[in-house]
C-alpha cells in the first residue's frame, strides 16, 4: 500500500491539519482518497512541513498564503516528504486509510 500520486496537499491553518488528496498504487486513475491529518500527528512522526517560525514572519493571512504558493502555484513543502509521511502513517494506522471515492 504505497501512495502513487499526491494530487493536492496543503496545511489548513484554521483546523491545524494537513489536508491531502492522493491515490494508492492499487487505485485507478478515476479514483481518489481524501484525508485531513492533525499537524500534531505529523509532528509526532518527526515531519515538520511548516515550522512555527514560518507563522511569525507574516503579518496577515494573505502574506502567509502567498508564501505557500509562488507565481507558478507550487508549494514550498516537499511533495516527496508528504508522500513519505503518508506511506509511514498509513502503514502504522491502516484502519485510518480513507476509502476510495470517484474522481
Amino acid at each position: 500500500m504505497q501512495v502513487k500520486d499526491l494530487i493536492t496537499f496543503y496545511i489548513n491553518d484554521s483546523s491545524k491539519t494537513l489536508d491531502v488528496t492522493f491515490r494508492l498504487e492499487t487505485d485507478g486513475d478515476d479514483e481518489i482518497r481524501n484525508d485531513s491529518i492533525l499537524i500534531e500527528t505529523v509532528d509526532e512522526f518527526g515531519y515538520e512541513f511548516l515550522n512555527e517560525s514560518d507563522y511569525d514572519d507574516y503579518d496577515d493571512e494573505d502574506d502567509l498564503f502567498d508564501s505557500y504558493y509562488d507565481e507558478d502555484n507550487h508549494s514550498p513543502i516537499d511533495e516527496d516528504e508528504v508522500i513519505s509521511f503518508l506511506n509511514e502513517y498509513y502503514m502504522i494506522n491502516q484502519k485510518k486509510l480513507p476509502s476510495v471515492e470517484p474522481f
